[in-house]
């Protein structure tokens, strides 16, 4: 039973990871074809993505092999054989258990160590390949960063046989110390480049170029610049820095997914202390500046020698219960009073908006590392889990070959996979909480594993359509004999 399960698992890994492989190269075709690279690149990069695409292929694999194995066993009646010699379904299960526990170990193993080495990998190969091809690097909608030139550029379309046409381009020069100080907007653009020169050259239509100016202390402008419309811009790209990269330089960890259990347990640590401690620091600041909180000042009675006409203000009937602070100050100062307390409320709001934004982006941030973390030991307990959902129900349909078993496996994986989704998507906006977000699915198919392995071991089907029957009669009105 052993040999065929292994038989069957390795053969569906093999044929699912080749599915897979060909979605991510229908996914990265527009990135990689027709740019040039070598095909040692490009194998390069498909082998860094297969570790990732493990993720999902196996616990797949698990669930499609255990139905198959076991619909196998069932429909050619020896299950019953084995019953027969006295050989009872557990203990013909007991090897492939002890199997799956190791192999639950080893995909921990890999989820935390292999996985995180190839996303590193993958990430700075990309990065790398679009400072070695900087055509790659220029990502429509969005500001793409060529760090060797000191320049941002965003187009909204790129078009022709090598995407060397642009339409709409923006581009944003900075300075030595990462300060922009040019804006450069032009209606087309085009990259020009020869395999014998260093230089690129982008030749920019029809545009606008801004450039802030150095004002002196006389200038009454704050923020003084020059403007100058233009026909024909061409910007000269020295790319003999980007022709001697790397493409296996690697640096900081990035990314959660790149880190393993010891640095994500660090990284979460350091992470919400320095969350609070932002926190805090605001919080202080904005009471400090509002004045909330502070302590009056006492006043001793015998140090009141006379009285100005302030004390005689302070001193009328003032009743809290009837009266606003406000009654304390005559009418052309209870305007100045308002005027200030709104702005300074409004300027507090402001900041405490703008702060929550980023606190928002900061607790994601953490919360990503939590679920990265959780889903390293659910990945492993998963492919346990789904062995015990697969094995008993092949035995309870009785059907080997590719047919109904690839139907249910591919649903039972669908909810599984769906459910990791939609978990993972609410727990990284704070809806749940992360360490639930990661192990909901296996959750989901741990009570399904369990009643399924009870029915297998009671020899009853999947579900009996006469219970069921009989439940819902029970809610229907029973019809009355007509006497004779």
């Amino acid at each position: 039973m052993l040999s065929r399960f292994l038989f069957n698992l390795i053969s569906s890994f093999v044929i699912m990871m080749f599915i897979f492989i060909f979605q991510s190269i229908w996914l990265f075709i527009d990135d990689l074809a027709g740019k040039g690279l070598d095909m040692m690149i490009i194998g390069k990069f498909f082998f860094y993505k297969m570790p990732e695409l493990t993720e999902k292929v196996l616990p797949l694999t698990v669930l499609l092999s255990s139905i198959l194995t076991f619909g196998n066993f069932a429909e050619h009646y020896e299950f019953a054989a084995m019953k027969a010699s006295g050989i009872s379904l557990q203990r013909a299960m007991l090897g492939i258990i002890i199997f799956m526990v190791g192999l639950g170990g080893v995909t921990f193993y890999f989820a935390n160590n292999v996985i995180p080495a190839s996303e590193q990998k993958i990430f700075y190969l990309r990065r790398n390949i679009a400072k070695l091809k900087p055509a790659i690097a220029i990502a429509e909608g969005v500001f793409s960063d060529f760090e060797s030139a000191d320049m941002n550029i965003k187009v909204d379309r790129k078009y022709g046989d090598n995407d060397n046409f642009l339409e709409n381009v923006i581009i944003h020069q900075k300075t030595k110390t990462n300060i922009n100080y040019r804006v450069i907007k032009a209606k087309t653009g085009e990259l020009k480049s020869s395999e014998k020169s260093n230089i690129i050259q982008l030749v920019l239509y029809d545009g606008h170029l801004y450039q802030a100016v150095e004002s002196s202390k006389s200038e009454k402008k704050k923020y003084p610049f020059a403007k100058s419309n233009f026909e024909t811009y061409t910007m000269n790209i020295d790319l003999s820095e980007f022709n001697n990269v790397d493409l296996e330089e690697e640096k900081d960890l990035r990314t959660e997914k790149m880190k393993n259990i010891s640095r994500l347990t660090k990284d979460i640590d350091s992470i919400k202390q320095d969350n609070i401690r932002r926190v805090t620091s605001f919080s202080k600041v904005t009471s400090e500046r509002m004045g909330v909180f502070t302590a009056m000042p006492a006043v001793d009675s015998n140090m009141v020698t006379q009285k100005t006409p302030k004390d005689s203000l302070l001193q009328k009937d003032f009743d809290l219960r009837k009266d606003t602070i406000t009654n304390l100050f005559p009418d052309w100062q209870r305007v100045q009073l308002l005027n200030s307390a709104k702005n300074s409320t409004t300027n507090v709001l402001t900041s405490i908006q703008g702060k929550k934004k980023e606190m928002n982006k900061r607790y994601e941030f953490h919360r990503r590392h939590i679920l990265s973390l959780h889903k390293k030991f659910a990945l492993a307990f998963s492919c346990i889990i789904l062995f015990f959902v697969g094995a008993p129900l092949g035995a309870i349909i009785r059907k080997g070959g590719l047919g109904l078993p690839m139907v249910i496996a591919i649903v039972l994986f669908l909810v599984y996979y769906f459910l990791g989704v939609f978990a993972e998507n609410y727990s990284k906006k704070g809806n749940i909480h992360p360490m639930l977000g990661a192990w909901l699915s296996t959750l989901v198919m741990l009570p399904l594993g369990v009643i399924l392995t009870k029915r297998a071991t009671a020899d009853k089907g999947l579900m009996s359509f006469g219970k069921v029957i009989d439940f819902f009669k029970k809610f229907l009105p029973k019809k009355k004999k007509i006497p004779s």
